[in-house]
């Protein structure tokens, strides 16, 4: 079964804490002071699974609110990689009749959308809304939702010019779930910046995260590199990844920053509790009747940066060039 994490208020300063291993949120009330005039609005928070980055989009989405004032009840569930728990969850969310549901994942937009024409809908940490058939189009995402999208335009691009104009060896290792759309969007965008590059793309594909550390030995002796994009299935496992590329020299890029202070080496990306955030302020116009989800067209990330684990590259056997100086920030 999913996690269900206790519902709570919060007002005014409010302290989130996810603790780990439990999935349970905690916050601390407030007065009735609030510019939410004393009103308690209640959220549906449905993420798919739990993994840094998720985890701070979630407290980025819940810190915006609170900064706007509102008194919010949070009913955060975790569906555990499950589509038939993500589709349960956002049953659940709409007979209970929540004001706003925060679908944290395409997954869980996906389910979202599916269950309620009515109820608005806010997601974040989805790569490609369009293509998932969540918005009509990125300014005029539809009837009852928007939200924010964890694809920078730049992001896997410049990672391949990377790859390919930094490193020897022409195959790159890939794991996804191809039965995630997030996914399948991503490595056709990889495909897309191959062109014109002497890179090539082994692929491995799983369906559950007790299948990737198999999949990263099956790339053993075939792939010179690993690239994992922002596929919730394999982050969510993604320790399994870095110790095959750590036992066989394979350096480990990634596809966003808590993946690279995870140990990974190196991953083009943003801080994904900013995206979260945007949501929560998205979500804060639309609970104070400011704006509706079809007047609020679906918001990039900002701030895209190249970020190179140190640790990381000593352990993959990885020599830090001088002249990356000039190109990222280093973790040491």
């Amino acid at each position: 079964m999913f996690k269900k994490m206790k519902s709570v208020a919060i007002v005014g300063l409010m302290g989130t804490m996810l603790l780990s291993g439990c999935g349970t949120s905690e916050s601390t009330g407030g007065d009735e002071g609030s510019s939410s005039g004393g009103k308690t609005y209640k959220v549906g928070v449905t993420q798919i699974v739990e993994h840094p980055s998720l985890d701070a989009a979630l407290e980025g989405f819940q810190k915006a609110l609170e900064d706007e004032g509102l008194e919010v009840e949070f009913d955060v569930q975790i569906a555990q990689g499950d589509q038939n728990n993500s589709k349960s969850i956002a049953d659940n969310f709409v007979g209970d009749k929540v004001d706003l549901i925060f679908a944290n994942s395409t997954p869980s937009a996906y389910s979202a959308l599916n269950a309620t024409k009515e109820i608005p809908i806010v997601f974040t940490s989805v790569t490609d809304p369009v293509g998932a058939e969540l918005v009509k189009s990125m300014e005029e995402p539809g009837a009852n939702i928007t939200g924010t999208t964890d694809t920078h335009p730049d992001a896997i691009p410049n990672m391949v010019k990377f790859i390919d104009e930094q490193f020897d060896g022409n195959n790159v290792g890939v794991i996804y779930n191809s039965g995630e759309q997030n996914s399948v969007a991503q490595i056709a965008l990889v495909e897309e910046a191959l062109k014109g590059t002497d890179l090539n793309l082994v692929e491995a594909t799983v369906s559950t995260s007790s299948e990737v550390k198999q999949a990263a030995e099956s790339l053993i002796g075939k792939a010179d590199s690993i690239y994992i994009i922002t596929d919730n299935t394999v982050v969510s496992a993604l320790e399994s990844v870095i110790q095959v590329a750590n036992e066989n020299d394979l350096p480990l890029f990634v596809g966003e920053l808590d993946s690279v202070k995870r140990g990974g080496f190196a991953g083009y990306g943003f801080d994904y509790g900013d995206i979260g955030y945007e949501a929560g302020l998205m979500a804060a116009q639309i609970l104070k009747g400011e704006k509706t989800p079809a007047e609020l067209p679906v918001q990039y990330p900002q701030n895209l940066k190249l970020l190179i684990n140190k640790k990381a590259a000593s352990e993959m056997g990885v020599e830090v060039k001088d002249e990356w100086a000039d190109l990222a920030e280093f973790l040491e």
